[in-house]
């Protein structure tokens, strides 16, 4: 017997399967796929990719929306301030244009893994995940959705619906680095984004999110704390702001190489939007 596949037109038939039993989630299938090579796909599948009413980037009052099934192409094609320039440089080291195409943002959250490309500029953004099911709607941060390497706070009977994006309180740019071991198609030995929000020469806001140095891309609160109220051309940051991170060893690189690498990219991205 083969396994169920459901493609819903509706978000409410495709929370109201959900809630009737236990479904693998489907969107753009990048990280589905290759996870499965070489067997078939045994576990009943919910494919989201019908539901148009969670695709797209709209403007809404207090910041932008994020449909969960918006792909990669889709937020390099949208017309977007600078504060979604992080955002886009990450875009476009997911994969090759093909993953591009078909790789959703919210399916890179929920894929959860530390090396993720899209995850730290969400957080540079301080974006919010939406969530639903047929019991009700809830919101969270970013930062408590992802809890460990290939877990989030999902439920079994939840899908993520948007990506929530607040708008600035000041003028806002940011920027977004990567290192790897070739310049492309290649999984990040370290990576970071910086969202800066300046008034003249002023830091007003500052946030900085680091990604494959720890189990889950982190937030540097202390430098982000530290930089408000500088100017421009006194942006300093030392090895002490990173030391919430945890990086690993592993075949791409040591710990060490990575906390030097982190250091490096956050100086950087700092210089650049200097």
């Amino acid at each position: 017997m083969h396994p169920a596949y459901l493609r819903p037109a509706k978000v409410e038939e495709a929370l109201e399967a959900l809630a009737e039993r236990r479904l693998t989630i489907l969107a753009g299938g990048t990280d589905h796929y290759p996870a499965r090579v070489g067997r078939n796909t045994e576990e009943p599948i919910l494919d989201l990719t019908a539901l148009k009413s969670l695709r797209g980037i709209s403007r809404q009052r207090d910041g932008w929306r994020i449909g969960a099934t918006t792909t990669w192409s889709d937020v390099l094609a949208a017309r977007l301030p600078p504060l979604f320039d992080a955002l886009k440089l990450a875009g476009r080291e997911v994969g090759g244009v093909q993953i591009q195409n078909a790789g959703t943002v919210a399916g890179n959250i929920c894929n959860a893994s530390p090396a993720a490309d899209g995850v730290p500029a969400l957080l540079a953004l301080d974006a919010t995940v939406e969530l639903a099911s047929a019991r009700e709607r809830r919101a969270m941060p970013l930062a408590e959705f992802i809890t460990g390497p290939r877990k989030t706070a999902l439920k079994r009977d939840e899908i993520v619906t948007a990506i929530l994006v607040p708008a600035p309180r000041h003028e806002a740019r940011s920027h977004f680095l990567k290192l790897g071991a070739r310049k492309y198609l290649v999984i990040s030995i370290a990576m970071a984004a910086i969202v800066l929000e300046t008034e003249g020469r002023k830091v007003r806001a500052a946030r900085i999110a680091v990604g494959a140095c720890s189990a889950v891309a982190r937030r540097l609160t202390d430098l982000e704390k530290e930089l408000e109220g500088k100017n421009l051309d006194d942006l300093r940051v030392s090895p002490e702001h990173l030391q919430v991170l945890k990086p690993i060893d592993d075949v791409r690189g040591s710990a060490g190489y990575r906390m030097h690498a982190a250091l490096t990219l956050v100086k950087r991205g700092l210089e650049f939007l200097a």
